[in-house]
């Protein structure tokens, strides 16, 4: 069986669910090439206000936002017991005229929220046989599936992860490296209220984050060496509740850890090149690193927000090969300074090189002491080039524009 769409989009989490939808926006048939996920991802994504502003237009923020709670403030403390330790450093979404910098959201009903959409699409037409293999030509893309089908597209989306079918198939390479670090991903309730503060906690295996959800209740990731993963999993829960708390130095008071906790191992990735031919990755079929910044799913957001951009300014589909070269151009700085940022601070987190613990602390303290800088680091966390005009988080279903 054959089947000619504008645009394919191949792979089912979640950038490649915002993918399907954003292509969909614009008027495109749609292949969305998703298979159902294996495991119930139980992490929650901090989403910046770019990003809040991608769900509204999409329909998807109104249904979400209710599970979802802002981040006004975003802290980092020094937890290590090391010689050179950096002063608290914290980030207020007022300091840069916004009333949160966006919203932290629990994975799941994001998912669920995204399915339901899609499923109401005309215009997306969903495949749940997994990928095997994809050829390009000058004119069009042939995806083949596992039952046999081929499904013919203009242009393609590789949303399908770090270990890309689609990304293999076109010949692009990518450079992997891995951490002595896993991370366990829970959720907990707490005594004391969070009011709306992020706080990520630098220790010597790496970030202890803590990022608040509705009411008082947060959710953690904690970075480990592997090989303590599964003894973490079998204490008794009153010692986890009690290593949590303590982890934290009780800012929050006594906690409760809830069930689900799962582990993740940490590595990072950056493709050779983020399209070719009539192919564009997107998320972390292009770039993957650990979870320190809230940078992860913004920048795969971004990506599919360039991506359509590009599609959009070739003049649709067709012209996906002028598009992919555009795209190649404009995600390049943005996704390598990001990458080699997360993978420098995780590093100098991990190492007991003296210099490197000079550089790290120095560097947090600047920005703790140097106003001017620290609106700046801001300002490109967001996004880079940071947007004057753009929708604030409670904007954003509103449409609203408000002067950055």
């Amino acid at each position: 069986m054959q089947l000619q769409h504008d645009i394919a989009v191949v792979g089912g989490g979640l950038a490649g669910s915002v993918a399907a939808l954003a292509a969909a926006a614009k008027g495109w048939q749609v292949a969305f090439i998703a298979p159902p996920p294996a495991l119930q991802d139980q992490r929650t994504t901090a989403l910046l206000s770019e990003s809040i502003d991608l769900l509204s237009d999409l329909g998807i923020w109104e249904s979400v936002q209710p599970v979802s709670a802002p981040l006004r403030t975003m802290r980092i403390l020094d937890g290590t017991t090391r010689l050179l330790r950096a002063p608290p450093v914290s980030f207020q979404a007022s300091e840069i005229d916004l009333d949160a910098f966006g919203y932290n959201i629990p994975n799941k009903p994001l998912f669920e929220t995204l399915q339901v959409a899609i499923g109401e699409s005309a215009l997306i037409e969903r495949f749940e046989r997994p990928l095997v293999g994809a050829s390009q030509s000058d004119a069009e893309i042939t995806l083949t599936l596992a039952d046999g089908t081929r499904i013919e597209a203009c242009a393609a989306l590789a949303a399908d992860g770090r270990n890309s079918t689609l990304r293999e198939a076109v010949g692009i390479r990518v450079k992997s490296w891995s951490y002595p670090q896993s991370a366990l991903v829970m959720n907990f309730t707490h005594r004391l209220d969070h009011a709306d503060t992020s706080t990520e906690f630098h220790t010597e295996r790496g970030p202890f984050t803590q990022v608040p959800l509705p009411g008082r209740r947060s959710s953690l990731v904690w970075a480990v060496k592997p090989e303590q993963v599964d003894e973490i999993l079998s204490w008794p829960r009153e010692r986890l509740n009690t290593e949590v708390e303590a982890r934290m130095f009780s800012i929050l008071g006594k906690v409760e850890v809830e069930d689900s906790i799962q582990a993740w191992p940490l590595s990072s990735l950056i493709a050779e090149k983020f399209g070719t031919g009539r192919t564009m990755l997107v998320g972390e079929t292009g770039h993957a690193f650990p979870p320190i910044g809230a940078q992860g799913l913004n920048l795969g957001l971004r990506d599919i927000m360039q991506a359509i951009a590009a599609l959009a300014e070739a003049g649709g589909p067709e012209h996906a090969a002028k598009a992919v070269t555009a795209f190649n151009r404009q995600r390049r700085l943005d996704v390598t300074s990001r990458t080699a940022g997360v993978d420098l601070l995780n590093r100098a987190l991990l190492s007991s090189f003296l210099p490197m613990q000079v550089l790290r602390a120095g560097g947090l303290a600047a920005l703790s002491a140097i106003g001017p800088l620290r609106l700046l680091a801001m300002r490109q966390g967001m996004t880079p080039g940071w947007r004057k005009n753009a929708r604030t988080p409670d904007s954003a279903s509103s449409g609203e524009q408000v002067g950055r």
